[in-house]
């Protein structure tokens, strides 16, 4: 706080004292006019003096003092009543020829306007020189006029050091308030940097719990492919041989033709359908870290929607795919990409809506769109899409972290994903994705591949 600003906070603590201390005071002036009044009594052009002196400063005083320091501040008004103390102390002892009782008002108006300002030393010096110059001009007596001259100097300084004793130690108390409201700002601070490092660290654990969660599902996922698997290699066998044993029959009855023409060949269909899924299933859900390699992306885009078909068995799905060749990256991630994308859709789609994929290659980049005719979303939806633990999902149905981890798969491969939607509307993903992640060193074949550059 800089000087200006401490005075005028210092003076505003004071107010209320000087008002106080300024009420109390007032109380001298009537008993010292009462006196006058008796000692005086049948003197009325004296006492009409006295009179209309006690009218005007009880006005100034009461009134007048009070509206100057609204408007123009309290030095201002200290000075009014100084110059109107002085004019009633001219008139008062010039009435009554400087009589002793009205000598007491010299000292005792010192008390009524010795103020905490500046000019506290100024208004008192001019106040006494204007005293004592007409009381001595007026014949006043000198010896008396020394002595009363004398006590109001002595009883102002005595005044000056104990407003000077309270000023300090106002002073003190506001530099005690202000250290308190330094130190309650800052453990407001540290209040809420707590909190915020307490929700963060409730997002952390709820992350990990997800993570943990979703690892343990991709294990499960995992084991259940490979069981399926097992017993789905002797089925494939059997059947095979099977339909090769039925094949080199030569007397073959009629009836069991239609099994080696159509049922069988359909069942191995069904059972290579089937084998496919589980193979997705148990790639898709694998655990260890992936490298690097080349890989179609039209292939993956396939797996994705075998993997997503149970959530989009209730609309409509149209592929476009467009022979974008081979690219590198972590074909698993962008599996997990695309089945995210595909889920997505499917759960915002009403059943008859439809919910298209479509790829195609720009340049040295791979474009995918997945669309849908859905609910859409808003502004603000858009707003917090890929931040993590943000879902619209009811409770229990979703984590917030599907679309958190597509984006930083995207970003990962150097890619970028944007979206555009409208409520009622639907809404479109669009991933750009570089044939090769910036970070490698790898350029198209001879043979349609990809290889590491040289050099």
């Amino acid at each position: 706080m800089d000087a200006h600003a401490k005075q005028a906070s210092v003076d505003a603590d004071t107010e209320p004292f000087d008002r106080g201390s300024q009420l109390v005071a007032g109380l001298g002036p009537v008993v010292f006019n009462v006196a006058l009044f008796i000692w005086f009594w049948g003197q009325w052009p004296v006492l009409l003096a006295l009179a209309g002196v006690w009218a005007v400063l009880g006005f100034v005083n009461v009134w007048l003092v009070e509206w100057v320091s609204r408007r123009s501040g309290r030095a201002m008004a200290e000075t009014v009543r100084m110059l109107a103390n002085l004019a009633g102390s001219l008139v008062g002892g010039t009435a009554t020829h400087w009589h002793p009782l009205a000598w007491v008002f010299v000292p005792y108006s010192l008390l009524l306007f010795s103020g905490m300002d500046r000019w506290v030393r100024l208004r008192t010096v001019t106040y006494l020189a204007g005293v004592a110059g007409v009381a001595l001009g007026s014949g006043a007596e000198p010896g008396m006029s020394a002595a009363f001259l004398l006590l109001a100097v002595c009883g102002f300084l005595v005044s000056e050091k104990r407003i000077t004793a309270l000023r300090g130690v106002l002073e003190q108390v506001l530099r005690q308030r202000e250290e308190l409201e330094k130190t309650h700002q800052a453990l407001a601070r540290t209040h809420g940097a707590l909190e915020a490092a307490h929700q963060e660290l409730q997002q952390l654990h709820q992350r990990a719990l997800e993570q943990e969660r979703l690892s343990s599902l991709g294990m499960l996922a995992a084991g259940v492919a490979h069981e399926i698997n097992n017993p789905m290699s002797f089925v494939t066998s059997n059947v095979h041989s099977m339909l090769r044993d039925l094949r080199d029959e030569p007397d073959l009855p009629e009836v069991m033709k239609e099994y080696v023409d159509d049922v069988l060949p359909a069942t191995l269909d069904g059972i290579k359908r089937v084998n496919t899924i589980v193979g997705d299933l148990r790639r898709f859900a694998r655990g260890d870290p992936e490298a690097h390699t080349a890989y179609e992306l039209d292939t993956e885009v396939e797996t994705a929607l075998r993997i997503a078909h149970g959530q989009l068995s209730h609309v409509r799905v149209e592929k476009e795919l467009g022979d974008v060749g081979r690219s590198v990256g972590r074909p698993r991630q962008i599996v997990q990409v695309l089945v995210n994308l595909l889920v997505n859709a499917g759960q915002a789609t009403a059943s008859g809506g439809e919910v298209r994929i479509r790829t195609r290659r720009d340049g040295d980049s791979i474009q995918v769109e997945v669309s849908d005719t859905g609910t859409g979303m808003s502004e603000e939806t858009k707003h917090h899409l890929f931040e993590p633990f943000f879902t619209t999902k009811p409770a229990g149905e979703g984590t917030g972290l599907g679309l958190s981890v597509v984006h930083g798969i995207v970003k990962s491969h150097g890619g970028r994903i944007e979206v555009e939607s409208e409520e009622g509307k639907g809404t479109c993903f669009k991933l750009r994705l570089p044939l090769v992640p910036p970070l490698l060193q790898y350029e198209p074949s001879t043979d349609g591949g990809m290889r590491r550059r040289e050099g």
